[in-house]
């Protein structure tokens, strides 16, 4: 009777060493003898002891960070970039037999095509076109790990540290262009003023009470403020009918 429960223990300790549970996430590449036969999971699988040997590889995105590089662009400035790529296996089965360390040499592709990338480019292509940049990163990337069963979706560039030289250019041409564009604004606004007033010119000359109304408009202004004492200028044009009438006097005399 105790040999019997004893095997009974037996059977049931080497079904329990048989069987595993993968996560919703994670596949399992089953070699048998050394041949890979197949993908297994998620769930509860059934392994045979000795001869059956399972590698998980997890589905889930991974981000990896892409150490920085040092980049000579096209127009030999040397810079320093760093990144971040995001991928997935797709194919966990090419993911262990295609490649021997799929996250290694995935690290290493990011950083030479970061470097490749971005040697084909100017430094002022480099800062003004960065998302057209990762876009071709992440084409590159994608189509090399192909093979892998690992598909990349998403690369962005984290950093540029540029050379302090070329900082402090590049703050000094910052601030000219400001100023450029500050006196452009203020030469538009006085030739918008100057315009202004030409035309305000070209009405009084053609209508002279317009000059008497805005006189008197301005006297109105000025006898708003508080002053003690107001001295202002009485146009001639208010003693020609005089003038006219003297000189007409004058004639007839």
């Amino acid at each position: 009777m105790s040999g019997w429960v004893f095997g009974v223990i037996v059977v049931l300790f080497i079904v329990l060493t048989c069987l595993r549970v993968l996560k919703e996430y994670e596949r399992g590449v089953i070699f048998r003898l050394g041949r890979c036969i197949g993908i297994k999971g998620p769930g509860l699988i059934f392994l045979w002891p000795v001869i059956d040997k399972m590698m998980k590889v997890s589905t889930r995105t991974i981000a990896m960070d892409v150490p920085p590089q040092d980049v000579i662009t096209k127009d030999n400035v040397t810079i320093k970039v760093n990144a971040v790529v995001y991928f997935r296996v797709i194919n966990a089965m090419n993911a262990i037999v295609e490649v021997e360390n799929f996250l290694y040499a995935t690290s290493q592709l990011a950083q030479t095509s970061l470097r490749t990338i971005l040697g084909e480019h100017e430094l002022d292509s480099i800062l003004a076109e960065q998302k057209k940049i990762t876009i071709s990163l992440q084409e590159k990337i994608d189509r090399d790990t192909d093979p892998w069963g690992i598909k990349v979706t998403l690369v962005e560039v984290k950093h540029i540290d540029l050379p302090v030289e070329l900082q402090r250019a590049m703050a000094k041409q910052a601030e000219a262009e400001r100023e450029k564009r500050a006196k452009i604004i203020n030469a538009d606004g006085e030739f918008q003023a100057a315009e202004k007033l030409s035309e305000a010119a070209a009405i009084i000359e053609r209508h002279k009470s317009a000059l008497q109304l805005r006189y008197l408009q301005t006297l109105k202004e000025i006898a708003a403020e508080n002053n003690s004492t107001t001295i202002f200028p009485i146009p001639i044009d208010l003693f020609k009918p005089f003038i006219d009438l003297f000189e007409k006097n004058k004639d007839k005399q």
